[in-house]
């Protein structure tokens, strides 16, 4: 629970100060009480009333009042965010680096079919969106629940030059900012919810960003500094680093690869010899990988085969919907507070009535 406006708290001060009057008043009312020679026939001239009964009404009350105090403050709750609120962009990594066949048949294929069942087990309403990063970055499927879509969108991948995972964020962002009002699109400047401390953000937006790439940046925005933007906006970043650290043969087939692959492009795909060479431009950076995940309060996983990555993609949305939302409860506070000062006086006024107090005593001075 937190407050919009913790200084309206000081409306509560209302409640001691008319506690004080009503003590007061009261105890000025017993100064000039009127002596009678029998309380006692008082007492049985008026109706019946226990002790306890006399103070509900100004306990129920003075709770309402508390409760309406509260309510100025515009009390927020953390709750959990339901599925169908959330979209989740698969950020892919399409480099050539993906047809490494340290993981058979090649990496992008693996890749492709582990997306491909993540799209089929999502029944609940979350929207999924595709982003593709190689040297640049593109949005390939806005957030949809439209599942035939998708993976459509999956079968077509293709490789092409470069490793740019830091545009491939701030597209999924861009993404985003498109359906979620509450999330500004990239350019626009946003107030770092951690204050430039490096830590992640206190709550989230309901949308996810999930990165995977099997290799490290080589052309664009960095990394790290495009998960600060993410994380000025609130949004999570999980990584993915996939693929082993053994350089191997790259093959791809015809339909793998876009037409400015730097291995051909003929029809029958290509073959590149791994070895010495090709150890860099296979390697994960997991530091930086790290370093995404933990500015913007996601996660890094590592996946080195076809087993682990689907694991790590089935388990993802048990981390997803961990995710909070903070929404304002003023409009219930303020009708409880109205129930109970209702309830308050209704009881008083019932309680109060005249019930045949005058005949009654009446009756006891004939006698």
């Amino acid at each position: 629970m937190s407050l919009g406006w913790p200084w309206a708290l000081l409306a509560v001060l209302v409640v001691p100060v008319l506690l004080l009057v009503r003590w007061w008043l009261m105890r000025r009312r017993r100064r000039l009480a009127v002596r009678v020679s029998s309380v006692a026939l008082i007492r049985a001239a008026l109706p019946g009333r226990s002790q306890w009964r006399r103070k509900i009404p100004a306990i129920l009350f003075v709770v309402g009042l508390l409760t309406l105090g509260l309510a100025a403050a515009r009390p927020k709750a953390t709750l959990t965010v339901p599925a169908s609120s959330t979209s989740i962009l698969l950020t892919i990594d399409v480099s050539t680096s993906m047809c490494s066949t340290d993981v058979a048949p090649n990496r992008l294929t693996v890749a492709r079919e582990a997306a491909r069942q993540f799209v089929r087990d999502r029944g609940d309403g979350t929207k999924i969106g595709v982003v593709v990063f190689s040297g640049i970055a593109g949005l390939l499927v806005k957030p949809t629940t439209d599942q035939d879509t998708l993976l459509k969108a999956l079968d077509a991948l293709k490789t092409s030059r470069g490793t740019a995972i830091g545009l491939g964020i701030l597209t999924a962002v861009d993404a985003i900012a498109e359906i979620n009002p509450d999330v500004p699109p990239t350019g626009v400047e946003v107030q770092d919810p951690g204050s430039g401390s490096g830590e992640p953000p206190a709550d989230f937006e309901p949308d996810t960003i999930v990165v995977l790439t099997d290799g490290a940046n080589t052309q664009g925005v960095d990394p790290v500094t495009a998960a600060e933007e993410a994380a000025a906006r609130r949004l999570r970043v999980y990584t993915i680093g996939f693929g082993t650290t053994q350089p191997s043969q790259m093959t791809c087939s015809a339909d793998q690869i876009s037409g400015d692959a730097p291995f051909g492009g003929d029809g029958r795909g290509f073959n590149f010899g791994g070895g010495g060479g090709g150890r860099r431009f296979q390697q994960i950076d997991e530091q930086a990988l790290t370093k995404v995940a933990g500015i913007t309060g996601g996660e890094y996983f590592r996946a080195e085969d076809a087993d682990r990555l689907g694991q790590v993609l089935s388990d993802l949305p048990s981390n997803i919907r961990l995710q909070k939302q903070d929404v304002e409860v003023t409009v219930w506070f303020t009708l409880l507070a109205a129930l109970l000062v209702c309830v308050a006086l209704g009881l008083s006024l019932w309680w109060n009535r005249p019930r045949g107090g005058y005949d009654r005593a009446k009756a006891l001075s004939r006698a």
